[in-house]
């Protein structure tokens, strides 16, 4: 499979909130970094995603363009617009994402966002007041990474 097959697949199983195809297209020892999770390794990426989609009220819509891939390095855009919270605000969300490849999947991803962009939709006055701010993405990177630990502590 080419590396462009590799993005579409991954980000086909996005759209069809299929987790485990997801997944499947990460190496083993996959690195994973975001500005909502931070850096994320092994089946903690993994665990990311089940956790993400297995959420069925947030609505959920993601469309994906410009995959591209050169080498050992690839990138994809994606649109992401869903319900957040329990105020469920809607949210888009714009991301540039980054991969390499290692063994015919992927090791590593970066995807990029604006996080004050998507602090101020997901949380109103609160992320427009702070969400630029080095403590609400250290609150952000709490909050996440706490609801992974719970989430993995099930599987």
């Amino acid at each position: 499979m080419t590396h462009e097959a590799l993005i579409t697949q991954f980000y086909e199983s996005f759209k069809k909130k299929d987790a485990e195809g997801m997944v499947a297209c990460y190496h083993p020892e996959i690195q994973f970094q975001d500005p909502a999770f931070g850096k994320l390794n092994g089946a903690d990426a993994g665990n990311m995603w089940r956790m993400l989609l297995s959420r069925g009220d947030n609505k959920l819509e993601m469309e994906f363009n410009n995959v591209k891939a050169s080498g050992n390095s690839g990138a994809a855009d994606w649109k992401a617009t869903y319900l957040y919270g329990p105020d469920k605000r809607k949210v888009i969300n714009r991301i540039h994402a980054n991969f390499e490849f290692k063994d015919g999947k992927i090791i590593k991803h970066v995807d990029e966002f604006d996080l004050w962009k998507w602090t101020r939709q997901a949380l109103g006055w609160k992320g427009y007041l702070l969400g630029w701010t080095p403590f609400m993405r250290s609150k952000i990177h709490q909050q996440t990474n706490s609801l992974l630990r719970k989430f993995s502590a099930t599987r």
